[in-house]
């Protein structure tokens, strides 16, 4: 089962394509709250904490100029307006949330759960895009972090030895893979219409999208 929070930023892509794609269509009537309580009502019971979704499409869709000016220098051979609407979008979350965010989500969270909407509803080769953004931009925001978090990452791959009774040596490693939600009721965005619908279920999306992107989420 998703996590309510992977369930409301699923809810929260499908609400800020929507309104960025009725914005650019001259859709005077386009309203982020409406369409937001729009996409909440199907999964309202399981998602629980409905405030979140509100506050992170609300605040995402209020900052979208100012986090495509940040995003620019980090990915400067891609034009903002050149990237694919989904993984715009998906970058604007998880660089709000990387810099207004950090005292209520941790930096890899924030990461990894881009690189899972990625993955999900992503072209083949987004989640590595993503990935390769935001982890630039947090070394940006917090170098010290970011150095930290690598050299924690770096220890714990190291193979560490341990001696028995007769003398042998037993190697075991440990790695930093954490493991990433997945999605169950999902939430799409088409290209060819100015609402997008839920698809049947994430865990096939996300099996389609896996095809040849192997991305590491550390960063």
């Amino acid at each position: 089962m998703a996590s309510n929070r992977h369930l409301g930023r699923i809810i929260s892509l499908q609400s800020l394509y929507e309104y960025e794609f009725r914005i650019k269509a001259g859709d005077a009537t386009a309203d982020i709250d409406t369409i937001i309580a729009k996409n909440i009502e199907p999964y309202e019971k399981a998602l629980g904490d409905t405030e979140f979704v509100y506050n992170l499409a609300r605040n995402v869709a209020e900052k979208f100029k100012p986090l495509d000016e940040d995003l620019k220098p980090l990915a400067p051979e891609w034009p903002i307006s050149s990237i694919a609407a989904i993984d715009r979008n998906i970058l604007r979350m998880g660089l709000y949330e990387l810099k207004f965010c950090a005292d209520s989500v941790p930096p890899k969270v924030a990461i990894n759960e881009a690189v899972e909407l990625a993955k999900a509803f992503g072209s083949d080769n987004s989640s590595r895009f993503i990935n390769g953004v935001l982890g630039t931009a947090f070394r940006q925001i917090d170098p010290e972090a970011a150095t930290k978090d690598k050299n924690e990452g770096s220890k714990k791959e190291q193979p560490s030895e341990t001696g028995s009774q007769s003398g042998t040596n037993k190697e075991s490693e440990s790695s930093a893979k954490e493991a990433a939600p997945k999605a169950e009721p999902e939430a799409t965005a088409s290209s060819e219409s100015a609402t997008a619908e839920p698809a049947e279920s994430a865990e096939s999306s996300q099996k389609s999208a896996d095809s040849g992107n192997d991305s590491k989420k550390d960063v």
